[in-house]
Formats: C-alpha cells, structure tokens, sequence
C-alpha cells in the first residue's frame, strides 16, 4: 500500500542542500541520516525558496521584514537575535537560514501566508507571541533543523489549504501546543485533498501535546521522529484525516498516538514499524492513502540516537 520505501539502518553523511549559498555547513554526525530534503514539500514541481540568488545579512528587524517580505526572490542569512513585534510577513521564493548555531528570532514569529516556495533552516525561536511559524494558504515550504521554545500559541502550525509542506530536524522543547495540522473542523471546504504535509527525523523533547494534531489532510506522514518524555500526547488523527506513523521512537510517552481528539472526531491513522520505550502502544485503524514519494526509512531503533545528534540549530 505504501510503495517506494528503501530502509537502512544507518546512511553516510552527506553534504547540506545546494539552498544553503553562502552559508558554511558543519560535517553530519557519522550515523546522521541524510539533511537534503524530502517528503511532501519535493512534489508539485519542488522547493527551492530563494536558490541561487545571492545572499543577504539580516541583523535587525527592519532589515529582516523588509527582505523576507519582498516580492524579489532572496536568500536572507539571519544573524544574531532578531527581536519582532508581531507577525512577519514571509513572501514567495524566499530562503531563510540562520548563520552558526546562535541566530534567533524572537518576541514574535513568521506568517508564511499566500505564499509558495519558502524554506527556513537554522534558526532558533525563542518566546513568541502568536505562533513561532504559521504556514497559510501556502505550498511548497520547507521548514528544517530550527529550535522552538518557550513560546505562547502553536510553535509551527499549518493551515487554511496549504499544502506539499516538509517538516524535518527540528527541536522542539519547553513548549505545550507544538504542531497543528488545520484549525478547525468546520473548514472542510478549503482543506479537503490538501494540508499534506511530511514530518521527519524532528525531536520532541519533553513537550506536551500536537505531535501533529492533524486534520483532513491525507496521506499526512509522521516517519523516524524521536519522541522523549511527551507529557500529553504524540500524534492524533481527527476530521477524515489519514495519517501514517511509521518508524517512530516512542519514549517515556504514555500515549504515542491515537484518533480523535478534543470534539474532534476519530479519523484513520495507520502505524507501523515503530519503536517502543517505557511507552504505551497507541491506537490505530482504518487506512491511509499512499505516500507518492519515494523515502528512505532509518530502523526505527537507530532513530534516538540519529535524531538527537542531527536535529535543530548548529547542524547544517
């Protein structure tokens, strides 16, 4: 049912995404899967954000929301602690990448809205006052090796007919709602057959619920993540979603996965070849569409140890 898998255990490390210009990239740990991108955000022709255009250094806010909101192509090097005031409007065709392990954005986050084409690598999000990322009406985006803590709403939410989205080597920590997957069950008319998005290899270390909370969208793929200590919840499957958890570390976690959830009614949740630690087993059932793409599955056992050696800022 779900084709185009090739599994190994371990993968030799390869360089980071062409998408990084100008930027230098650390050498991957030695049992680190591969950082180039996969999953949904590699269909409907691609995501290559700002590509090849030359890069520019951001270090205050005007510079930054000036940039990030241009209808130019860019690639924007975030340096240092970029303090916002609110929302930050995130345009078409736009790379934002944190320059080292130290580049910040906090006191508020970025509105990927309207938009296509957008990837953001590197960065840390510390204490903001909405969401740290929120992804609307937008496709083609790519959201990769960042940290989200301590912030007040949703630390990377997706929503409202967005759609071919990848999620990858984040970590996310000290926060309680960490991924929605769309908002509302009455929205049915803008996020059936949409809001596909992949979530890989990304550590969620201590948080409490929304590993994603998902909606609608199917086949959502949940694959080769760690989860550690997850106080509330993993994954739910709600409102004629299907998703498939597949390859997962589950530790400390009561309740790695289940259907339903809130008022939300049950949807379908497929899980298979997942890893179990002091954990409880989950529930699953009914069926997922097929994932289109072709992926490489690490064995679920290897995934702790890969996963909190490659994940979040300072690793591309």
């Amino acid at each position: 049912m779900f084709p185009n898998i090739t599994r190994k255990p371990w993968r030799a490390a390869l360089l980071a995404a062409a998408v990084l210009v100008g930027t230098a990239t650390a050498a991957l740990p030695a049992n680190a899967a591969p950082f180039d991108l996969a999953g949904w955000a590699t269909q409907g022709g691609g995501t290559t954000g700002g590509g090849s255009t030359p890069p520019v250094t951001v270090s205050d806010a005007t510079a930054f929301t000036n940039a990030a909101k241009s209808t130019s192509p860019a690639v924007i090097r975030v340096s240092g602690t970029i303090t916002l005031s609110s929302m930050t409007k995130v345009a078409s065709n736009k790379t934002i990448i944190g320059v080292g392990s130290g580049a910040t954005i906090t006191g508020s986050g970025l509105n990927i809205a309207n938009a296509s084409n957008v990837i953001v690598r590197n960065v840390n999000f510390r204490n903001w006052n909405d969401d740290a990322i929120n992804v609307q009406y937008s496709t083609r985006v790519w959201l990769d090796h960042n940290s989200f803590s301590n912030g007040y709403d949703g630390a990377l939410d997706i929503k409202r007919a967005s759609d071919y989205v990848t999620v990858s080597w984040n970590k996310f920590s000290s926060h309680d709602k960490t991924m929605l997957l769309g908002h509302s069950d009455d929205n049915a008319s803008e996020d059936s057959g949409k809001l596909r998005v992949t979530y890989h290899h990304n550590w969620f270390d201590g948080t409490n619920q929304r590993h994603p909370r998902v909606r609608f969208g199917n086949p959502v793929h949940v694959y080769n993540n760690f989860y550690g200590g997850v106080t509330s919840y993993g994954v739910a499957s709600t409102k004629e979603a299907g998703v498939l958890v597949e390859g997962n570390f589950f530790e400390n976690t009561d309740d790695p996965f289940h259907r339903g959830e809130g008022s939300s009614p049950a949807a379908n949740l497929v899980a298979r070849n997942n890893h179990f630690v002091n954990s409880g087993s989950g529930d699953a059932g009914g069926s997922v569409k097929s994932i289109p793409y072709s992926y490489t599955l690490d064995a679920a056992s290897s995934v702790k140890s890969s996963v909190t050696s490659g994940a979040g800022t300072g690793k591309i």
